[in-house]
């Protein structure tokens, strides 16, 4: 029989705060932490605006010869690592350190290391490339630090599967639980790519709003103004353990894991299938890994990502999930307020889902000024909601058509 899975611990570093308690009170309050772009000069970009982590000290959390070996997407994931941990009261010591592991990926990885050290080499030669390079940009070293910091000698992994990596990230580390070959995960995604390859990138796409004059109200899922999604950064991580282990030291616990679903679209490299037809799988595969029928969710964290076609489709598949539920259900996306993290999206926002769960408090959706004729359910527009959350689930969908669905529920002893 699977072993349960439980939330002990949470970590984040967002665009609306360094902390779960700062970031949790911002989305409850509906502030945007879009803006422009400060990371570097974007004048002469169409996309000037973006969801940047503000006022980060990785000093905090790495030692300062450390600080230089490793990426600002490392930095974040063991700021928020840090956090979880600490948030946990988990002691891993050499009776236990074999059993925890890691499970922290990020969509893009060290791009900001790429473009540096790429104009070193044009302009001064081979030879000025530090040796800490590709352990600076490589996606699970992440992981690995965040390893190392801790002791953790348990399974060690990434996804990377872009905006889904934070959500595949999280099941994986449930699923190395629920067959017994860890007690504990340290899981999440984490993702820095507010550099100008990055926004040219996804901007030449067209991927991107271009609402450069309204930085805060640029996100605007669900509306029928909506113009793209706004990138951001930051890191969402949750520790996760074996409920028999949580409760045998006393661990205090947010919510229970109950299911993960995963699909592909199998459609287009960016696209999502008009007929939803991987989000409904996904969706599907997760509530029956929860054994709960879709009566039972209240609270849907929605990808959301603020592109016509994303929204449109999403809703779709929740409609043909959930049937006439769909309508009684509350959905938000909270990235009208942090923009979109990427690879970081699906651990920041099971991180919300949790906090929902065990709050009984919804974020609201900010920036639906007109809601979008195709987009007819409940967004929580403006301002939260105070309902009893037994089950949320947080959807991820990402380029390639790569789909992954986490239920949380309150914890019960049977």
């Amino acid at each position: 029989m699977d072993k349960r899975v439980v939330v002990t611990g949470l970590g984040l570093v967002t665009p609306v705060g360094l902390n779960v308690k700062d970031s949790w009170e911002a989305l409850k309050s509906g502030v945007s932490g879009i803006d422009l772009i400060t990371h570097f000069d974007a004048k002469d970009l169409p996309v000037r605006i973006a969801g940047e982590v503000k006022g980060f000290d990785p000093s905090l959390y790495i030692e300062q010869k450390e600080i230089k070996k490793m990426d600002r997407f490392i930095h974040l994931a063991m700021g928020a690592s840090t956090e979880a941990i600490i948030d946990s009261q988990l002691k891993i010591d050499e009776s236990i350190a074999d059993q925890v592991g890691v499970s922290i990926g990020a969509g893009i990885g060290g791009l900001s290391t790429i473009e540096h050290y790429h104009k070193i080499l044009l302009e001064k030669g081979y030879r000025r490339i530090t040796p800490f390079f590709i352990p600076m940009l490589i996606i699970n070293l992440a992981s690995g630090n965040v390893s190392i910091k801790f002791g953790a000698k348990g399974p060690n992994t990434c996804a990377v599967t872009a905006c889904s990596t934070g959500t595949h990230s999280i099941g994986d580390a449930y699923r190395i639980i629920q067959r017994g070959e860890a007690i504990a995960m340290i899981a999440g995604g984490t993702e820095s790519c507010i550099t100008p390859l990055g926004v040219s990138g996804f901007a030449v796409m067209k991927a991107l709003s271009t609402r450069n004059e309204e930085p805060q109200r640029a996100s605007r899922p669900f509306d029928i103004n909506r113009d793209g999604f706004v990138m951001g950064e930051g890191a969402g991580i949750v520790i996760l353990e074996e409920l028999e282990f949580a409760k045998s030291r006393g661990a205090r616990i947010y919510a229970e894991l109950i299911g993960y679903g995963m699909s592909a679209d199998a459609y287009h490299l960016t696209s999502p299938s008009p007929d939803g037809r991987g989000a409904v799988m996904c969706m599907k595969k997760a509530l029956n890994d929860a054994k709960i029928a879709p009566e039972k969710i209240s609270y849907i964290n929605a990808h959301g990502t603020s592109t016509k076609y994303g929204d449109e489709i999403e809703t779709k598949a929740i409609k043909e999930v959930f049937g006439n539920h769909a309508k009684e259900l509350v959905i938000s996306s909270t990235k009208s307020m942090t923009g979109h993290l990427l690879g970081a999206a699906g651990g920041l926002e099971a991180v919300i889902s949790v906090l929902s769960v065990f709050h009984n408090i919804i974020p609201p959706t900010i920036n639906i000024d007109e809601p979008d004729p195709e987009c007819d359910l409940d967004y929580a527009p403006y301002t939260f909601r105070e309902l009893d959350v037994e089950y949320a689930m947080s959807n991820s969908f990402g380029f390639g058509g790569t789909n992954g669905c986490l239920i949380f529920s309150k914890y019960r002893e049977t």
